[in-house]
């Protein structure tokens, strides 16, 4: 089995959340955070700083805040995920999608959990904007069918 190291990034800014509606699998057709795998040469902070210039256009300013590291895992080994998820406060630029991950909206924090997302991000997105002190650690396991089982904050 391969654990895929990836990234998400939350982009904040009055009051709502950028989120990007996923074209290509995992969670095809559902919201999710801008984000993406790890290359061999970054640090996840780097990782996610890439990821938010290439799918959305916005250059942070400053360090992301590393808010949760999620383990999800399952019997198939094609789904071992170590993921970093980072807010991002401060940025320059516009949102724009070069529309290959997916589409780009800004969606009032308030209204996130009325979107179709994952179950897990339903479950951890409160984690990552209540200002709380971070990281937190989670886990998040899967059956067979990518049915979650059971998640808990470690």
């Amino acid at each position: 089995m391969i654990r895929k190291i990836t990234t998400l990034v939350y982009a904040l800014r009055d009051g709502q959340v950028l989120m990007m509606q996923r074209r290509k699998e995992p969670n095809l057709g559902q919201w999710t955070a801008p984000g993406g795998k790890v290359e061999l040469d970054e640090s996840p902070a780097e990782g996610a700083v890439r990821e938010l210039a290439e799918e959305t256009g916005l250059r942070a300013v400053g360090r992301p805040e590393l808010r949760l590291i999620i383990t999800e895992t399952s019997p198939l080994p094609n789904w071992q995920w170590l993921m970093f998820v980072y807010l991002v406060r401060e940025f320059e630029g516009e949102a724009i999608s070069d529309g290959r991950e997916g589409d780009l909206a800004w969606a009032p924090i308030d209204q996130v959990l009325a979107l179709d997302i994952p179950q897990a991000d339903a479950l951890f997105f409160p984690y990552v904007i209540d200002g709380s002190p971070g990281p937190i650690s989670m886990k998040f396991e899967y059956d067979a069918d990518l049915r979650l089982l059971d998640w808990r904050i470690e």
